[in-house]
């Protein structure tokens, strides 16, 4: 048995974080929000301009700004994590889904994952096509 534990990530601390990167440590919201490569970008940026300083910043408002269900399907794994529910996911329990569709789309999610892992996808084409896939399933 694997038990798989989620790291769910808070908005308001990841705006703080990125608050704290104006006067502090630039990309130190990044390293937070799992994105270590751009966070060590900010920090190596901050030795000689301002400009991880200001980006920080500006995504401390953006993150304030965003709702909670979009902060999720953007930085934790899950479309909304409020929505969480415990009830089982046996396809005979859910009419109109396609076992064999979702594991396809499961595949091919894994694929583009897998495709970002290595750096051949930025995060926000990996969120535009992981979206697509989900929406197939519907």
């Amino acid at each position: 048995m694997t038990i798989r534990v989620i790291a769910v990530k808070s908005r308001k601390l990841a705006a703080g974080l990125a608050l704290l990167g104006v006067i502090t440590l630039p990309g130190i919201h990044r390293f937070y929000l799992g994105q270590s490569r751009w966070g060590l970008v900010y920090l190596l940026l901050a030795w000689k301009t301002p400009i991880s300083r200001i980006a920080s910043g500006l995504e401390a408002i953006w993150y304030l700004f965003l709702d909670d269900d979009e902060f999720d399907r953007t930085f934790n794994d899950s479309p909304s994590l409020a929505g969480v529910s415990t009830a089982t996911t046996d396809p005979k329990a859910t009419p109109g889904l396609d076992p064999a569709k979702v594991e396809q789309v499961v595949s091919a999610v894994r694929e583009i994952e897998n495709l970002r892992k290595e750096g051949l996808m930025t995060e926000t084409e990996f969120e535009q096509k992981r979206r697509k896939l989900l929406d197939q399933i519907d």
